[in-house]
């Protein structure tokens, strides 16, 4: 296994299918986390929940298609971070939607939905190592 080497198009695509179907979602208003990202969301500025909910839908999209090219992997990672900070802000401030009895050990479908994410957290990581590497090494070299 140490010397096995898979190809990271056996992930990229996985995870570009992710964003990018569950984005176009949210863009035409069918998602069924619809509900759970305007109540999640009241509180930006500018826009109403449902704006939010659509720009949300193409931010998602664009990170889809960003993991699609290594070139676009970096802008890929730092665009999912910020989104996955969203993405658990439920847990935080809607624990009576996220969890039982607001409960921290016993999630409800939505809870589960939003942990899973750490899985995908995982696999843009692993994903993105090689451009964070040369990143890192950039700017070792160049300091």
């Amino acid at each position: 296994m140490y010397r096995f080497n898979t190809n990271d198009f056996l992930v990229r695509i996985p995870l570009f299918i992710i964003f990018f179907w569950f984005g176009f979602l949210k863009i035409i208003e069918v998602s069924p986390a619809q509900e759970l990202v305007k109540d999640t969301v009241f509180w930006m500025p500018f826009f109403d929940a449902a704006i939010w909910t659509i720009i949300i839908g193409y931010w998602e999209v664009f990170i889809g298609i960003c993991f699609l090219f290594n070139r676009t992997t970096f802008l890929a990672m730092i665009m999912l971070l910020v989104q996955m900070t969203g993405t658990f802000l439920p847990l935080v401030i809607l624990p009576d939607i996220t969890f039982q009895n607001s409960n921290p050990l016993l999630p409800t479908l939505e809870g589960q939905y939003i942990i899973k994410n750490i899985i995908i957290i995982s696999a843009a990581l692993i994903v993105g190592r090689t451009q964070l590497k040369f990143k890192l090494d950039y700017f070792k070299r160049n300091s």
